[in-house]
């Protein structure tokens, strides 16, 4: 009995919010990302569309195709889709819902009850209903409006998870046309090294017909024509698969990609140095656990306000009679108007539980935030260190590459001159091959690694972006 008065006493000082008023968590994160790049002018912007950077017609068009056409794209869609319509749904609670009833009966009573009829009165008698009726909900203890809260929150998290989809499949996409580039590459490196291992097998052939090599060399040459020929066929089937992908990705299953060359693609620009680590704001999948941590707070206080008394306002208006000729005159009008109070006294403790489970998802919330933080810190830091390391070993494969195109070039005049033995050819031969598409793959890593950076710090950014913290 006092809980109802102190709730009346509570209610009729104004309605409330119960539960927590969500404040965003406080993150004890660095400043700013290990390993930050020196490599371009800081304040640099990235265009939100980054893909484009790369000046691809082809990278573009798989881009859109995934982006339109892609079954994960096409369910986030949906889901806001679903969202959307939760939201008009907890909104349209603020408001009463009107019902129309309509009934028509014949019925007969006894004459042999304890209290009988009256003289004169039938037994068999009909009733016509007709009646509006609604039931409102008054919002005292914000049991609705925290619950419109929760169902915004999931609304966001719902676009926001459609932006996550949205850059890690363009991202996905990008790393899997790079993929299918290097394979270009490194078959057209492959198809070189056997053309150039067939004529030399030629030429072995000729000199060992006229006696100047051994049988030999003539078996060398043809085990080495023969390793570049199973290295081009395993190459051609990696392309295939990758291109099995991209079709997958885009939608568009009968995809065919013409030949290119990850070679000619140009490297974009990296952040700054120092860039903050507030950027991670800007991360989708972030935003999305917020959002997520901003609901199930707002549903303490959905649980809390069970606790209170849910009072209602109910109404009907409508007519009755026992013909239809009268059911629309003036006497036949009926109607009522009044509050409705429901109090819990006791159930054992349910409500409380609920309560308790409500805090504890919030907390599930809270940690699953943190985490998405802290793995967008560590995805942020190992994408710089790879982007660095990728920029530092292209550096060093340079070098190593012009070494032995030199040592195959050397290895050739002093075999064709009588000076070595073919073997040293062989090695020249093997060493270029693997310096040539050690290069070619590391330049493919390079750009998966600044794909992997740009994901990481959720799509393009801006000079603003690096200044503003939120």
């Amino acid at each position: 009995m006092k809980a109802v008065v102190a709730s009346l006493a509570l209610a009729a000082t104004g309605c409330t919010m119960l539960g927590p008023d969500y404040q965003r968590p406080a993150l004890t994160l660095p400043d700013a990302f290990p390993r930050a790049s020196s490599e371009t002018t800081a304040g640099a912007d990235i265009r939100p569309d980054w893909w484009m950077l790369y000046n691809d017609p082809t990278l573009n068009e798989l881009v859109k195709s995934a982006l339109e056409r892609n079954a994960d794209i096409r369910l986030a869609v949906a889901r806001i889709e679903e969202t959307n319509a939760n939201l008009r749904e907890a909104n349209a609670a603020f408001l009463p819902e009107i019902d129309l009833g309509a009934t028509a009966t014949r019925s007969r009573v006894s004459r042999q009850t304890a209290a009988p009829l009256s003289a004169g009165l039938p037994t068999v008698r009909n009733n016509i209903r007709i009646a509006a009726s609604t039931s409102f909900e008054v919002d005292f203890w914000g049991r609705l409006r925290r619950a419109v809260e929760a169902v915004r929150a999931l609304n966001l998290a719902s676009r926001y998870e459609r932006d996550t989809v949205a850059l890690t499949l363009t991202g996905i996409t990008a790393q899997a046309y790079f993929s299918l580039r290097s394979l270009d590459a490194q078959i057209a490196v492959t198809r070189e090294t056997l053309a150039s291992r067939q004529d030399y097998e030629d030429l072995v052939r000729r000199r060992a017909a006229g006696g100047i090599a051994s049988d030999l060399d003539v078996n060398q040459a043809e085990g080495a024509k023969a390793d570049a020929a199973v290295q081009l066929t395993d190459l051609i089937r990696q392309r295939e698969l990758v291109e099995h992908q991209l079709g997958t990705l885009t939608g568009r299953l009968d995809l065919k990609v013409a030949d290119g060359d990850v070679r000619k693609l140009p490297v974009p620009p990296v952040p700054p140095p120092g860039l903050p680590s507030t950027l991670l704001a800007r991360r989708p999948d972030i935003r999305q656990a917020e959002e997520a941590l901003v609901a199930a707070n707002a549903q303490i206080g959905v649980a809390k306000a069970d606790l209170f008394p849910l009072v209602s306002l109910t109404g009907s208006l409508g007519a009755e009679s026992k013909t239809l000729a009268a059911l629309l005159t003036r006497p036949a009008a009926i109607w009522s108007l009044g509050p409705a109070l429901v109090m819990p006294l006791f159930d054992a403790g349910r409500r409380d539980a609920r309560v308790d489970a409500a805090a504890a998802r919030t907390q599930q919330a809270l940690v699953n935030y943190q985490k998405s933080v802290e793995t967008a810190f560590r995805e942020v830091a190992d994408a710089l260190t790879n982007v660095q390391q990728s920029a530092a070993t292209e550096q060093e494969l340079r070098p190593r590459l012009t070494a032995a195109r030199n040592a195959l070039r050397l290895a050739r005049l002093r075999y064709e001159s009588g000076y070595s033995a073919y073997l040293e050819v062989l090695d020249a031969q093997r060493t270029a091959n693997d310096a040539e598409l050690a290069a070619t793959r590391n330049r493919q890593a390079t750009l998966a690694a600044h794909v992997d950076l740009l994901k990481a710090l959720g799509g393009g950014w801006s000079a603003a972006d690096i200044i503003a913290t939120p």
